[in-house]
């Protein structure tokens, strides 16, 4: 249960610094409070979508990642920001990825910055 709270608060602290970093990123809605939910509620689809989709998408991608040396892995992770952002949208939540250019910049500071979030923050493990 701790291991499942610190990586939804750390997608959701990579999911902040995204927004904030890249113009096409956004997260727009109310109050403090009301963005700070709403990044969770997306930290929770983005947790939902790396378990259940991600997988797939990389083991159908296996060939052009070793053709690639390991570098379609950011066009899979742009792919799951926008399948995020579309979940986020058909939900009612503020925030959106504007383009694949965008959601592969994207993908390379959430995993950059999720990766520091769980460095420093206890897992339980």
């Amino acid at each position: 249960m701790v291991n499942f709270l610190v990586k939804t608060l750390a997608n959701a602290v990579a999911l902040a610094v995204a927004v904030w970093l890249l113009d096409d990123i956004t997260l727009s809605g109310g109050d403090t409070g009301e963005k700070t939910l709403t990044l969770v509620l997306v930290a929770l689809i983005f947790g939902l979508v790396n378990l259940v989709v991600k997988p797939v998408a990389k083991l159908l991608s296996f060939p052009v990642m070793i053709l690639t040396l390991g570098l379609f892995a950011l066009v899979v992770n742009a792919l799951m920001l926008m399948l995020t952002s579309w979940l986020a949208g058909r939900a009612d939540l503020a925030f959106h990825v504007d383009g694949f250019w965008t959601a592969v910049l994207g993908g390379l500071v959430i995993s950059i910055v999720s990766w520091a979030v769980n460095v420093l923050l206890p897992d339980g493990d």
